[in-house]
């Protein structure tokens, strides 16, 4: 969707493991121009949708989605690592393609009806995202979508996903 992202993606071969091209995005959150080239198209996609909270993922999804929730005017969820968050959760466990990991949320992060759009940088497997949807919609949430800036589209990631979830994705591998 935009060049000027994409650009500043580099690949870091055989990270974490060997085999694996890591999509690395930090040179986009260092060019102003290219960050807020991120957050002003997810604003504009979602403008005219009614939405109550942005949702990020730890910890590119708090950078993005932090970012987004002060574009939008709304407030901002976190979703963590277990035993990150200080009052009482709720939890998901879910497989990765080389093991299994966890999410935790406040249980009132967001009261009952109230409609969240999920932010994370990468999606790529769908694992943590399908995790983070069923934990938004299991305290409560509607969840209204999940933006992403990259989409590795090669890992079938949005395949794990409802088919009803509005997806969008600013570039794609």
């Amino acid at each position: 969707m935009s060049e000027i992202i994409k650009s500043k993606i580099r690949d870091i071969p055989d990270f974490p493991r060997e085999g694996i091209v890591f999509k690395d995005i930090t040179n986009v959150l260092k060019d102003a121009d290219a960050f807020k080239h991120a957050i002003d198209l997810l604003a504009k996609h979602f403008e005219k949708q009614h939405i109550d909270y942005i949702a990020g993922i730890e910890a590119r999804g708090f950078i993005f989605g932090s970012a987004l929730a002060y574009k939008m005017g709304k407030g901002f969820i976190p979703i963590r690592k277990p035993g990150k968050l200080p009052h009482k959760t709720e939890k998901i466990t879910y497989d990765l393609e080389y093991g299994k990991d966890s999410l935790e949320i406040h249980l009132d992060a967001v009261e009952p009806g109230k409609k969240v759009l999920i932010v994370d940088d990468l999606l790529a497997t769908g694992g943590t995202i399908d995790a983070a949807v069923k934990l938004v919609k299991k305290i409560g949430g509607e969840v209204m979508g999940v933006a992403f800036v990259v989409e590795l589209e090669f890992l079938n990631g949005r395949k794990r996903l409802p088919e009803d979830c509005n997806i969008t994705k600013l570039i794609t591998f």
